[in-house]
């Protein structure tokens, strides 16, 4: 998530993860989640490395009392993901975002606490923090439906300029674009998600809370260069986004 609470956070790293054990820890593909694909949607899978965050029995009923809460059903499983949501961290160290998502910290007084499905630093390594078939806390609205992806980065602009970052991030999103049958107008930024048609929130506070990463003109810019990268591997980039005004 956006405007994480970094001095917290530098709290808590060193609590719950040693970076060298996370790096060495197992390629994604061969955990759970794991759909055995062959062929062309396999061959576009980058290397991700596995990094998991504590979400067992208990984090998953907090979940599900959430999705109850927000969505009407009870529900802790991803079934069908219908898009993806790009963030960045307000920070520099991917450690610091970890600790944070794995902190299951309460946020704006609810649990379970935040959380994305990938991590992409600076440096181009993606890391994959929960299952694909888990629903992950980092866009209100859109948790239901839809998978993270944060990159550490300070600014929009920090990351779009990063080049080993971004084209991390383009395989990435390309990947889980074919994987999952989901159109380029559905890859949206996390202030995108106020005026997607995929939104809902049935909790009237919460109708309007959106974080200003990723806005219209980052992400104009991030869809039209993911457009390059998906049509160098003949990925159909399927319709573009359309708004809808939730009255907020």
């Amino acid at each position: 998530m956006t405007r994480l609470r970094w001095i917290v956070v530098g709290a808590l790293v060193g609590a719950f993860v040693v970076p060298s054990q996370v790096a060495a820890a197992a390629p994604v593909g061969s955990g759970p989640e794991a759909r055995h694909t062959a062929g062309p949607v396999a061959s576009l899978k980058p290397h991700i490395v596995w990094a998991p965050i504590p979400f067992g029995d208990r984090r998953r009923r907090q979940m599900g009392n959430y999705s109850r809460r927000h969505y009407g059903d009870w529900a802790w499983k991803l079934s069908d993901p219908r898009a993806i949501v790009e963030h960045y961290t307000t920070g520099t160290a991917w450690e610091s975002a970890w600790n944070w998502f794995a902190s299951n910290t309460r946020h704006n007084g609810e649990l379970p606490g935040t959380c994305a499905h990938f991590l992409i630093h600076s440096d181009g390594t993606i890391r994959q923090l929960v299952p694909l078939y888990v629903r992950c806390r980092h866009a209100v609205g859109m948790n239901y439906v839809s998978i993270g992806i944060e990159h550490v980065g300070t600014s929009d602009r920090t990351v779009l300029d990063n080049v080993r970052q971004m084209r991390a991030s383009f395989r990435l999103t390309r990947w889980l674009m074919a994987r999952y049958d989901i159109a380029i107008g559905n890859v949206v930024g996390h202030r995108e998600t106020l005026e997607s048609p995929l939104r809902t929130e049935l909790v009237p506070d919460w109708r309007c809370l959106v974080h200003a990463d990723f806005p219209h003109p980052a992400m104009r810019e991030y869809r039209r260069r993911l457009r390059v990268v998906l049509a160098r591997r003949g990925v159909p980039a399927g319709p573009a986004p359309h708004w809808v005004d939730h009255g907020c």
